[in-house]
């Protein structure tokens, strides 16, 4: 099994590089495990509280589920992945079964802000994308998928994403093997990092 972690900035193309990757690998080789899926349950909070929350910080996450989770998946079991909604901020009562594979991702901007979790993977990609590009995106889909306005988009980026992408995630650049600039529409670094990918299965 060759475990292979992709982390990025919000909005870099992590996910589009993860579909390009899955699409050019044979039928049914990849699982992922999704960062966002392992956020703390905080369906018990009120409004106010849970527009408070820092998605963008690594203490969100429950790093001790996910690693063990990994772990489990590379043990050869399968794992009941939790499912996360940014609208409640809670976890939904089904989980997803992932199933081991001969190539796991772990896909997330913070996956490669945890040593522990680093010293897992085969293969660090990071995506790499133009901060203008990435807010872009970043509003577009907090408006359509989590219910923000457009004011609010703004403001949680100005608060959070961007204090916090400087912090923890700009810097985890410096753990990857390789860096794909332009998310997904980087079809030559794609191509190297599935061959790379092929040879090693």
């Amino acid at each position: 099994m060759l475990v292979i972690g992709i982390a990025g900035g919000s909005g870099s193309g992590k996910t589009t590089v993860v579909k390009e990757i899955i699409k050019k690998l044979p039928k049914d080789s990849v699982s992922v495990i999704a960062q966002d899926a392992y956020y703390f349950d905080n369906g018990h909070l009120s409004q106010e509280e849970k527009k408070k929350i820092n998605f963008d910080h690594p203490n969100s996450i429950e790093w001790g589920l996910l690693i063990q989770h990994l772990d489990s998946i590379k043990d050869g079991n399968v794992i009941e992945m939790p499912i996360y909604s940014y609208i409640t901020c809670a976890r939904n009562a089904e989980v997803v079964k992932v199933n081991p594979k001969k190539v796991v991702i772990v896909e997330g901007i913070m996956v490669l802000s945890q040593p522990e979790l680093r010293n897992r993977l085969d293969i660090i990609i990071f995506v790499d994308a133009d901060a203008d590009d990435r807010l872009m995106r970043i509003i577009s889909r907090d408006m359509l998928e989590r219910g923000r306005s457009l004011d609010q988009a703004l403001t949680h980026y100005d608060k959070f994403v961007k204090p916090m992408h400087l912090q923890f995630i700009e810097p985890t650049k410096r753990y990857a093997n390789l860096i794909i600039p332009q998310g997904g529409k980087n079809h030559i670094g794609i191509d190297i990092l599935v061959q790379k990918i092929k040879s090693s299965i």
